[in-house]
């Protein structure tokens, strides 16, 4: 038995990297888990029959079918945030379509689920969003709109503590920095740059993410509420 034993989880963006270790985190301690894909779909299939989980198909960045979606398959104790784009390149040039998609899936999609969520989730539940040690620190050129999308997600966790702070219900931000994944991997081009930056000079591994996660989940971060916690080797200290 395990704090997650038995509890209904919901993991936006979950077939790949990250969202992947949530799931079999939160299922491997005893968990109902649900999580979402868009186009990952052989790799969620894999996933599902894995972990016996449940793929569900959805874009975040529609908010009408995000918002039924978790209406219809709810209520659930643990909703975690992980969908999200990376946006890169000079402000100057980068289409502005592209920008307004990546506000919709990393700073709308976020609230509207937690808000709904909120709305069937018993006392207690917790509500985590995955934002990124760029809301601290963006010492690259070409990363504002994606920056500023991942500080948004700091002050929308204090301020929704707040709101459903009364029923016990916590929100919070973990923040990782580089971590081992397809997106990143630990011998990508970039690492020599990305590790200069830090004070443990590896990537971070997308279980140690997962782990701080089932914390903020757990009984013993009961007390923890609008806080953003980094994971990122000192890449922002």
């Amino acid at each position: 038995m395990t704090p997650s034993t038995g509890k209904k989880v919901l993991i936006l963006g979950g077939s790949r990297g990250i969202g992947a270790a949530l799931v079999r985190r939160f299922s491997r301690d005893g968990a109902q888990v649900t999580f979402t894909f868009v186009h990952s779909h052989e790799s969620a299939d894999r996933l599902a029959r894995e972990t016996s989980s449940t793929a569900l198909r959805l874009d975040s960045a529609d908010r009408t079918a995000l918002i039924g979606a978790i209406a219809k398959s709810g209520p659930f104790e643990v909703l975690v945030v992980n969908a999200g784009v990376l946006g890169a390149g000079d402000p100057l040039t980068m289409n502005p379509d592209d920008i307004d998609r990546l506000f919709q899936i990393n700073i709308h999609a976020p609230y509207h689920a937690a808000v709904e969520s909120a709305r069937q989730m018993p006392e207690g539940g917790r509500i985590i969003f995955i934002g990124s040690t760029n809301a601290d620190r963006t010492p690259m050129t070409g990363l504002a709109a994606y920056g500023t999308s991942k500080a948004a997600l700091k002050g929308m966790a204090k301020g929704l503590a707040r709101d459903f702070g009364p029923r016990g219900i916590t929100v919070n931000v973990v923040q990782p920095g580089p971590t081992d994944t397809d997106m990143n991997p630990a011998e990508g081009p970039l690492k020599d740059l990305m590790h200069s930056f830090m004070a443990i000079k590896r990537h971070t591994l997308d279980d140690e993410v997962a782990a701080m996660v089932a914390w903020l989940a757990g009984p013993e971060a009961a007390m923890v509420t609008g806080a953003a916690m980094s994971i990122d080797g000192g890449f922002a200290a």
